[in-house]
């Protein structure tokens, strides 16, 4: 493994965290630890790929950050306005913490129970962790506030979909072709 902030050589095949967020208690707000469950089953995955459940809290995705990263696939139930169940292949953009006024640095940096996984990639980026490519898989929730075990039926549906995305954008990053699993 990479030591923090090294990167692969030319010729070594990329090192790829795929981070499941969520809150299972939460309804579809779990869809993220699902579809990272369901992936960490996969034979077929290249021995540069570490899956890991990161629950709600960010700190935890900064830990992992740590070990140097190729590329970060987060997988996360995202509201972008669509129907239930419907699965995005999006590029975060992250702010520069070291742009923002000294004020503001000082609010963002003093409650880090409150670290959200965008917070925790803004808090990556300043530590110098965050990886050269970073992709989000996000599936539009049917809802995401109460406190409901078990994913709605569009969601439950956008998991085994979303495994194979996942499978294909982790071939695609490190070139690995495909195997039967």
């Amino acid at each position: 493994m990479a030591i923090a902030g090294q990167r692969s050589k030319p010729g070594d095949q990329r090192h790829v965290l795929v981070a499941g967020v969520g809150n299972v208690l939460r309804g579809d707000d779990g869809f993220g630890i699902a579809v990272v469950q369901q992936l960490a089953q996969r034979s077929d995955l290249p021995p540069t790929v570490k899956v890991v459940e990161v629950g709600i809290g960010g700190i935890s995705l900064v830990q992992e950050l740590l070990d140097g990263y190729d590329v970060l696939l987060i997988v996360d139930a995202v509201d972008r306005g669509g129907a239930p169940g419907t699965i995005y292949l999006l590029e975060p953009e992250v702010p520069d913490l070291a742009q923002w006024p000294f004020e503001q640095r000082q609010d963002f940096l003093a409650d880090m129970h409150m670290t959200t996984p965008s917070r925790a990639l803004i808090l990556a980026k300043a530590l110098g962790v965050f990886p050269p490519a970073v992709y989000l898989l996000g599936c539009q929730p049917t809802t995401c506030d109460d406190l409901i075990i078990g994913l709605s039926a569009p969601v439950k549906c956008a998991v085994a979909p979303s495994v194979e995305r996942l499978v294909s954008e982790i071939r695609r990053l490190t070139g690995v072709p495909a195997c039967d699993h």
